[in-house]
């Protein structure tokens, strides 16, 4: 890690679209910096379109959608796209939402049943506020679980036949076949970027092992300094690693894309 570059090359001028993860690469440690705020409003201001990619449930991506300098929000790691269109918020998913919470009330059953043999495991707090997903809390309102105990839960998941991803704060598990990948690169090319312009107009920013499949997807991609907790880990890395964490990282690139744009 030591040998990544934590400065933007000339070649992420042409960036018109920034994809960012949000628990603790717009945050850090629970809470929002102003400096991120700043910075988001900055690169709306700019003209670069902004949009947040993230495990966070429904409540907390309507809230983000609604009253962030963001232009959308797409939750529950890709389950549905949240925007405004017209002044109004909007929501949609690539199936009903009757199939959607059936889905979810399988999973979230299965999931308690894992969770029996780890009595000091629970769901996050904000579950009564998903869609899609079931989520474990693993440090976000408690002390961080021990890692092997989190591969071993997100084996059980997987099991089965669900899809499960570690963030820094919560395992998040769901059913579909929907994921950040796959739901980001439908979004842009449905705003009407060809496959070229994707890979040369956009970009990422991230901080944990569920974002290594955006990492991997495009060229154009930053770790905040926290990412290194996990480095060893990722299959696929950032190009440019910021050397601040959480939202503070992310206000330092958005400040070296800015300047750099005004040149």
């Amino acid at each position: 890690m030591n040998s990544v570059q934590n400065e933007l090359t000339p070649d992420w001028s042409n960036v018109e679209w920034v994809l960012t993860d949000v628990d603790d690469t717009l945050t850090w440690q629970g809470k929002l910096p102003p400096e991120t705020l700043i910075a988001l409003a900055e690169l709306q201001q700019a003209g670069i379109k902004v949009v947040a990619v993230t495990g966070a449930c429904a409540g907390w991506c309507d809230h983000i959608a609604q009253l962030w300098p963001i232009d959308a929000v797409l939750g529950e790691n890709g389950a549905f796209i949240m925007e405004k269109l017209d002044g109004y918020l909007t929501l949609r998913a690539d199936r009903t939402m009757n199939e959607i919470e059936q889905q979810q009330a399988k999973l979230k059953q299965q999931v308690l049943a894992i969770l029996a043999d780890y009595p000091d495991l629970n769901l996050t707090l904000d579950q009564s506020f998903r869609l899609c997903e079931v989520a474990i809390d693993i440090g976000q309102n408690r002390p961080r679980v021990d890692d092997a105990i989190i591969e071993e839960v997100v084996a059980k998941i997987h099991a089965l036949g669900a899809h499960a991803t570690a963030s820094s704060i919560h395992i998040n598990a769901w059913y579909g076949e929907h994921s950040k990948k796959a739901t980001s690169l439908q979004y842009l090319a449905e705003k009407g970027l060809s496959k070229y312009e994707i890979l040369n107009l956009s970009c990422y920013v991230g901080d944990s092992m569920n974002d290594q499949l955006m990492f991997e997807a495009l060229p154009k991609t930053v770790g905040v300094a926290n990412i290194q907790h996990c480095w060893d880990k990722l299959s696929h890395h950032p190009s440019i690693v910021m050397s601040q964490p959480g939202g503070f990282g992310f206000a330092e690139f958005a400040k070296q894309l800015l300047d750099m744009k005004r040149r």
